[in-house]
Protein backbone atom coordinates (compact mmCIF):
# COMPACT_ATOMS: atom_id res chain seq x y z
CA UNK A 1 0.00 0.00 0.00
CA UNK A 2 1.11 3.72 -0.63
CA UNK A 3 0.69 6.43 1.10
CA UNK A 4 -2.82 7.46 0.98
CA UNK A 5 -3.86 4.27 1.94
CA UNK A 6 -1.50 3.54 4.64
CA UNK A 7 -2.90 7.18 6.14
CA UNK A 8 -6.16 6.22 5.88
CA UNK A 9 -5.81 2.68 7.54
CA UNK A 10 -3.67 4.42 10.42
CA UNK A 11 -6.08 7.09 11.13
CA UNK A 12 -8.89 4.73 11.49
CA UNK A 13 -6.99 3.18 13.80
CA UNK A 14 -6.64 5.79 16.14
CA UNK A 15 -10.50 6.40 15.54
CA UNK A 16 -11.44 3.04 16.47
CA UNK A 17 -9.33 3.19 20.26
CA UNK A 18 -11.10 6.65 21.23
CA UNK A 19 -13.80 7.61 22.28
CA UNK A 20 -15.22 11.36 23.79
CA UNK A 21 -13.31 14.28 23.33
CA UNK A 22 -10.08 12.28 22.49
CA UNK A 23 -12.12 11.29 19.25
CA UNK A 24 -13.47 14.74 18.54
CA UNK A 25 -10.37 16.36 19.00
CA UNK A 26 -8.44 13.82 16.11
CA UNK A 27 -11.54 14.53 13.76
CA UNK A 28 -11.11 18.07 14.05
CA UNK A 29 -6.95 18.58 14.41
CA UNK A 30 -5.80 16.00 12.02
CA UNK A 31 -5.93 18.58 9.63
CA UNK A 32 -4.09 19.38 6.23
CA UNK A 33 -1.29 20.74 7.84
CA UNK A 34 -0.95 17.56 9.70
CA UNK A 35 -1.11 15.98 7.01
CA UNK A 36 0.95 17.17 4.71
CA UNK A 37 3.91 16.53 7.35
CA UNK A 38 3.36 13.38 7.76
CA UNK A 39 3.52 12.79 3.49
CA UNK A 40 5.44 15.57 2.99
CA UNK A 41 8.13 14.51 5.58
CA UNK A 42 7.83 11.33 7.84
CA UNK A 43 6.70 9.03 5.08
CA UNK A 44 10.11 9.91 3.11
CA UNK A 45 11.66 9.33 5.76
CA UNK A 46 10.78 6.36 7.67
CA UNK A 47 7.89 4.57 5.01
CA UNK A 48 5.43 3.44 7.78
CA UNK A 49 3.73 5.12 10.55
CA UNK A 50 4.61 3.05 13.12
CA UNK A 51 4.68 4.62 17.01
CA UNK A 52 3.65 8.08 15.58
CA UNK A 53 0.24 9.04 17.34
CA UNK A 54 -2.02 11.68 16.13
CA UNK A 55 -3.46 14.82 18.36
CA UNK A 56 -2.17 12.81 21.66
CA UNK A 57 -3.36 13.71 24.79
CA UNK A 58 -0.93 14.84 27.36
CA UNK A 59 -1.61 17.02 30.68
CA UNK A 60 -0.25 20.51 31.36
CA UNK A 61 1.16 21.90 34.41
CA UNK A 62 -2.16 22.49 35.64
CA UNK A 63 -3.87 18.99 34.94
CA UNK A 64 -5.68 19.95 31.99
CA UNK A 65 -5.84 18.09 28.77
CA UNK A 66 -3.34 19.51 25.58
CA UNK A 67 -3.93 17.74 22.72
CA UNK A 68 -0.07 17.76 20.72
CA UNK A 69 0.05 17.65 17.28
CA UNK A 70 2.02 14.54 16.30
CA UNK A 71 3.96 12.44 19.23
CA UNK A 72 6.85 10.04 18.08
CA UNK A 73 7.11 7.39 21.25
CA UNK A 74 9.40 4.34 19.95
CA UNK A 75 10.13 2.86 23.44
CA UNK A 76 11.34 5.45 25.93
CA UNK A 77 11.79 7.73 23.36
CA UNK A 78 9.70 10.81 23.16
CA UNK A 79 9.14 13.60 19.99
CA UNK A 80 6.42 16.31 20.28
CA UNK A 81 6.10 17.59 16.75
CA UNK A 82 3.97 20.99 16.29
CA UNK A 83 2.90 22.08 12.88
CA UNK A 84 3.36 26.21 13.42
CA UNK A 85 1.62 28.46 11.16
CA UNK A 86 2.39 31.83 10.70
CA UNK A 87 -1.20 33.94 11.25
CA UNK A 88 -1.60 32.47 15.24
CA UNK A 89 1.75 31.89 15.93
CA UNK A 90 2.92 35.05 14.74
CA UNK A 91 0.39 37.78 14.95
CA UNK A 92 -0.15 36.53 18.65
CA UNK A 93 -3.95 38.09 18.61
CA UNK A 94 -4.62 36.14 21.89
CA UNK A 95 -1.36 36.63 23.96
CA UNK A 96 -3.17 35.06 26.91
CA UNK A 97 -3.69 31.79 24.47
CA UNK A 98 0.02 32.54 23.10
CA UNK A 99 2.26 32.60 26.50
CA UNK A 100 -0.03 29.33 27.06
CA UNK A 101 1.26 27.58 23.76
CA UNK A 102 4.76 28.30 25.04
CA UNK A 103 4.28 27.20 28.80
CA UNK A 104 3.15 23.88 27.48
CA UNK A 105 6.01 23.46 25.41
CA UNK A 106 8.56 23.93 28.43
CA UNK A 107 6.31 21.65 30.37
CA UNK A 108 6.23 19.13 27.40
CA UNK A 109 10.09 19.40 27.88
CA UNK A 110 10.32 19.16 31.55
CA UNK A 111 7.54 15.98 30.68
CA UNK A 112 10.62 14.30 29.15
CA UNK A 113 9.09 15.01 25.48
CA UNK A 114 11.47 16.44 22.68
CA UNK A 115 9.20 19.62 21.66
CA UNK A 116 9.82 20.07 17.44
CA UNK A 117 8.00 23.17 16.09
CA UNK A 118 7.84 22.46 11.94
CA UNK A 119 6.82 25.73 10.00
CA UNK A 120 3.68 24.92 8.13
CA UNK A 121 5.12 27.18 4.71
CA UNK A 122 8.19 25.05 4.41
CA UNK A 123 5.87 22.38 4.43
CA UNK A 124 4.24 24.00 1.48
CA UNK A 125 7.62 24.79 -0.21
CA UNK A 126 10.86 23.37 1.32
CA UNK A 127 9.96 20.10 2.45
CA UNK A 128 13.36 18.61 1.95
CA UNK A 129 14.33 21.16 4.37
CA UNK A 130 12.69 19.83 7.15
CA UNK A 131 12.95 15.94 5.79
CA UNK A 132 17.12 17.00 6.48
CA UNK A 133 16.55 18.48 9.78
CA UNK A 134 14.46 15.99 11.18
CA UNK A 135 17.08 13.13 9.98
CA UNK A 136 19.91 14.68 11.68
CA UNK A 137 17.35 15.18 14.51
CA UNK A 138 16.19 11.69 15.06
CA UNK A 139 19.50 9.66 13.85
CA UNK A 140 21.60 9.59 17.36
CA UNK A 141 18.13 8.49 18.87
CA UNK A 142 18.06 5.41 15.95
CA UNK A 143 21.42 4.65 16.23
CA UNK A 144 21.03 3.29 19.70
CA UNK A 145 18.95 0.54 18.35
CA UNK A 146 21.06 -0.23 15.54
CA UNK A 147 22.45 -3.50 16.39
CA UNK A 148 19.19 -4.83 17.74
CA UNK A 149 17.82 -3.68 13.79
CA UNK A 150 20.64 -5.40 12.54
CA UNK A 151 20.02 -8.71 14.05
CA UNK A 152 16.68 -8.61 13.07
CA UNK A 153 17.65 -9.85 9.53
CA UNK A 154 19.53 -12.83 8.18
CA UNK A 155 22.78 -12.74 6.04
CA UNK A 156 20.49 -13.40 2.90
CA UNK A 157 17.79 -10.40 3.61
CA UNK A 158 20.21 -7.86 4.17
CA UNK A 159 21.84 -8.79 0.82
CA UNK A 160 18.75 -8.58 -0.43
CA UNK A 161 17.67 -5.18 1.02
CA UNK A 162 21.12 -3.67 -0.15
CA UNK A 163 20.26 -4.79 -4.07
CA UNK A 164 17.12 -2.84 -3.28
CA UNK A 165 18.61 0.18 -1.99
CA UNK A 166 20.65 0.21 -5.38
CA UNK A 167 16.81 -0.45 -7.29
CA UNK A 168 14.90 2.46 -8.51
CA UNK A 169 12.81 1.26 -5.72
CA UNK A 170 10.94 -1.90 -7.51
CA UNK A 171 13.01 -5.36 -7.70
CA UNK A 172 11.97 -8.67 -9.38
CA UNK A 173 12.88 -11.99 -8.28
CA UNK A 174 14.25 -13.14 -11.41
CA UNK A 175 16.94 -10.26 -11.09
CA UNK A 176 17.54 -11.36 -7.35
CA UNK A 177 18.08 -15.00 -8.63
CA UNK A 178 20.24 -14.27 -11.00
CA UNK A 179 22.34 -11.77 -9.26
CA UNK A 180 22.71 -13.55 -5.81
CA UNK A 181 22.92 -17.23 -7.39
CA UNK A 182 19.97 -18.56 -5.09
CA UNK A 183 17.05 -20.81 -6.04
CA UNK A 184 13.56 -19.14 -6.57
CA UNK A 185 11.81 -21.08 -4.13
CA UNK A 186 14.56 -19.50 -1.61
CA UNK A 187 14.27 -16.03 -3.24
CA UNK A 188 10.40 -16.55 -2.71
CA UNK A 189 10.54 -17.16 0.95
CA UNK A 190 12.61 -14.40 1.90
CA UNK A 191 10.85 -11.79 0.02
CA UNK A 192 7.76 -13.08 2.08
CA UNK A 193 9.63 -12.72 4.98
CA UNK A 194 10.82 -9.22 3.81
CA UNK A 195 7.17 -8.03 3.73
CA UNK A 196 5.79 -9.33 6.91
CA UNK A 197 8.73 -7.30 8.32
CA UNK A 198 7.94 -4.11 6.00
CA UNK A 199 10.13 -3.79 3.74
CA UNK A 200 8.62 -4.56 0.87
CA UNK A 201 5.14 -4.45 -0.55
CA UNK A 202 4.30 -7.13 -3.47
CA UNK A 203 3.27 -5.37 -6.62
CA UNK A 204 1.04 -7.86 -8.92
CA UNK A 205 1.18 -7.56 -12.50
CA UNK A 206 -0.93 -5.61 -14.36
CA UNK A 207 -4.43 -7.77 -15.24
CA UNK A 208 -3.68 -10.41 -12.53
CA UNK A 209 -2.68 -11.83 -9.24
CA UNK A 210 0.86 -12.68 -10.53
CA UNK A 211 3.59 -11.06 -8.48
CA UNK A 212 5.89 -10.06 -10.45
CA UNK A 213 7.71 -7.46 -8.68
CA UNK A 214 8.17 -5.74 -5.17
CA UNK A 215 8.09 -2.27 -4.12
CA UNK A 216 10.73 -1.13 -1.66
CA UNK A 217 10.23 0.59 1.46
CA UNK A 218 12.95 2.75 2.38
CA UNK A 219 13.97 3.03 6.17
CA UNK A 220 15.83 5.92 7.66
CA UNK A 221 18.07 3.13 8.91
CA UNK A 222 18.52 1.25 6.17
CA UNK A 223 21.86 2.08 5.89
CA UNK A 224 22.85 0.30 9.53
CA UNK A 225 21.34 -3.03 8.69
CA UNK A 226 24.06 -4.08 6.25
Amino acid sequence: MGFAEEHQKWLAYHKKIRTGERLDRLERGHSHGEKMFVERVWWPIFGHLDDLHPEYEVLDWRGRPYFVDLVWKPGQVKFAVEIKGYGPHVQHTDRTRYRQELNRETYLQIAGYRVVSVPYDDLESTPELTISLFKSLLIPYLLKNADGVRSQYTRLERDILRMAARSNGLIRPVDLVKELGVNPRTIRKFMKQLCEKGKFRPVPAEGSNRICRYEYIHSLLDNEIW
